[in-house]
């Protein structure tokens, strides 16, 4: 099992370069750049001192340099002019749009992102899981038309919609500013239990929000899985033998319907990431989203670049936790695809 989380890690090096490559080259596709289109807005101003500035800017972080040498700089694998640092040496680079080090435009919210995700997940998760067992073991009962009604609602209805919604309920029913992650007495203010207390009271609406569309997915998901596996021959001979419903449904069935509901938790992430970033919007979350969109906006590249690897990131760390899952729950994964006689 080490050797096979070993390998598994080490697998994620030449993923995350080429991910890393990918992502500079989408980036550097739109013609242009931040600092062109501020010389082309100063020129149509007509304040030419400014332009020698953003002439400077561009050959300092040496956005005057072929492709893949641009790359080679950004990613550290290449000195850059004045000893600038690549992300292998800690630089995540310079966001022109804020005038400041990427690590100082979003270093406050990595955590808080990496937080309401990895709380929706496990909120996906905790749902999704007793009702699609639920749904698949009383095919048919109201119950199973229920929750498979609200399924339907939970994928038809926008989050930024979903989000509205219980803003206007929080507000007029509790009385309640539900919008962003912490009071704002609690802002640039040193952790205590109090603001800790505050961070989870704020992530109970996005999380329920962000989480919705993907609960109702995997609930169909795993219902679908675990009927396909019930109605199997070996099912029935095992019942047939007189073993248990409960102890039939846990030892064979439920753990091979599983293997593709575990195995979503990696693409998760970053349909979470994108699909919240209106709802970080409506709601005024302090996440990567609203930053990566308007760095997308503007071309800041650096900046743009370095959330796009981060969310990358995520996903193979998720990927990687949904692997070393599957490898304990199916020992033919760890094995190979080899199963000891």
């Amino acid at each position: 099992m080490l050797a096979y989380i070993v390998r598994r890690t080490l697998t994620m090096i030449p993923t995350l370069l080429v991910i890393s490559f990918l992502t500079f080259l989408i980036i550097e596709l739109p013609p242009g750049d931040f600092l062109t289109n501020q010389i082309a807005q100063l020129k149509m101003q007509g304040e030419e001192s400014a332009i020698a500035k953003v002439e400077f800017l561009r050959t300092e972080f040496a956005l005057d340099k072929p492709f893949f040498e641009r790359y080679g700089i950004w990613l550290g694998a290449w000195p850059g002019p004045h000893g600038f640092d690549g992300l292998l040496q800690g630089n995540w680079g310079w966001s022109f749009e804020y005038d400041q080090p990427v690590s100082e435009v979003v270093g406050s919210t990595l955590l808080l992102t990496i937080l309401l995700n990895a709380v929706t997940i496990l909120f996906v998760y905790v749902v999704s899981f007793p009702i699609g067992i639920y749904s698949a073991t009383r095919q048919y009962s109201w119950g199973d038309y229920g929750f498979t009604f609200l399924g339907y609602i939970g994928l038809a209805t926008p989050n930024f919609l979903l989000g509205l919604i219980m803003l206007y309920l929080a507000n007029s029913w509790f009385g309640l500013s539900i919008g962003g992650l912490m009071d704002p007495q609690y802002i640039d203010k040193p952790w205590s239990m109090a603001k800790v207390g505050s961070v989870l009271a704020h992530l109970i609406v996005p999380t329920v929000v962000i989480g919705t569309s993907g609960t109702a997915a995997m609930i169909r998901r795993l219902r679908a899985n675990l009927l396909d596996e019930l109605h199997k021959q070996y099912v029935t001979t095992a019942r047939a033998k007189g073993l248990k419903e409960s102890r039939l449904l846990v030892k064979y069935p439920l753990r091979v319907a599983l293997n593709p509901f575990i195995a979503d938790i990696g693409n998760l992430i970053p349909s979470l990431v994108s699909g919240s970033v209106i709802v970080s919007v409506v709601l005024n979350l302090p996440t990567v989203g609203p930053v990566l969109l308007g760095a997308l906006q503007s071309q800041d590249q650096f900046l743009a670049g370095f959330i796009l690897l981060f969310v990358a990131v995520l996903t193979l760390v998720g990927m990687l936790v949904s692997d070393i899952l599957l490898a304990v729950l199916d020992p033919r994964i760890r094995l190979g695809g080899r199963v000891a006689s």
